[in-house]
């Protein structure tokens, strides 16, 4: 008597072909991400490289910047770049902590969510909107209630004259740093509720179970549970800060020279870019200003470099 073996198909995994499909565009896109930041790159470094390869480093240490003589000098937008972006996360970060302890830890609930949301539609109005309110309201408050007051109670050739020199006419580092900061406020501070709003319940309880008071469970439970996080919201408001154009090119001044007081004229990377660009005609402008955007581009992968060096440094 024979045994008749009967040979059954084998099939794959349910889903094996679909995954590879998936698997392959996954691929396919970050590829395509890739490509196109090096593209970036590359388009930016062939066409910045004649005002490298004509200035030298003469480029990032020189602020003068003339396109009748074709001499550019990229120091001062740079230094306004650094200047303005930072004066505004050191506004904007105590603001925005307050903002978020004050939604997550003392107002009332039936407040809290409309408020939150009025925080979130602040951080989506348009940067030329707070552009042309800085230029049209702001700025000539500032000249008249703040600039010129203190122009005016500096006694002559002391300290306070260098510091508060400047025309008192509210176009300044000093206010393109207030208006970043108003800019970066909302936006941090709906990332950092978010944040707070992750820490367990029963975390806050405990602390409060243990005679904490407000203040410190804030500084010694919510804060160092979510540093990780914290550190990254500063990080990409910094970002955010460095690479504004609208808003600072209204009320900034657009002077190429170093600033010398807090009320100086002044210019940054994106400022100069968005001025000049469209009227560049020399061969050497428009390498000068391309090779400013490649600068820009640096300095945001820098302070992204650092948040995730930063981040990575912290442990749980």
């Amino acid at each position: 008597m024979t045994t008749a073996t009967i040979t059954t198909p084998r099939f794959g995994p349910r889903g094996a072909s679909s995954e590879a499909l998936f698997r392959a565009a996954c691929f396919g896109a970050a590829t395509l991400l890739m490509a196109a930041l090096a593209g970036v790159v590359i388009s930016l470094a062939v066409g910045g490289w004649p005002a490298f390869h004509h200035f030298g480093f003469g480029f990032f240490t020189s602020s003068e910047w003339n396109p009748v003589t074709e001499v550019y000098g990229a120091a001062g937008p740079i230094v306004g770049t650094l200047i303005t972006s930072f004066v505004a996360l050191i506004v904007a970060l105590p603001l925005a902590l307050g903002v978020a302890i004050f939604l997550v830890e003392f107002c009332p609930r039936s407040f809290s969510r409309p408020i939150a949301i009025a925080v979130e539609l602040l951080a989506g109005i348009p940067s030329i909107v707070y552009g042309m309110w800085g230029l049209f309201v702001f700025a000539p408050w500032f000249a008249e209630h703040v600039q010129l007051p203190l122009i005016m109670s500096a006694d002559p050739g002391s300290w306070q004259e260098k510091l508060f020199s400047g025309i008192p006419n509210g176009a300044n580092i000093l206010t393109a740093s207030i208006i970043l900061a108003i800019m970066i406020l909302p936006y941090m501070s709906a990332v950092f509720r978010e944040l707070f709003l992750s820490v367990p319940p029963q975390v806050r309880e405990a602390a409060y179970g243990l005679g904490c008071t407000p203040f410190e469970v804030i500084k010694s439970v919510i804060i160092p549970y979510v540093r990780r996080g914290a550190i990254g919201v500063v990080m990409l408001g910094l970002g955010r800060a460095l690479g504004e154009t609208m808003a600072v090119t209204f009320i900034i001044g657009n002077s190429h020279t170093f600033p010398d007081s807090v009320f100086a004229s002044g210019s940054t990377i994106a400022s100069t870019i968005a001025n000049e660009f469209t009227e560049a005609t020399g061969e050497m402008h428009t390498a000068a200003l391309t090779a400013l955007g490649l600068v820009l581009f640096f300095i945001t992968f820098s302070v992204l470099a650092m948040a995730r060096a930063l981040l990575s440094s912290q442990k749980y």
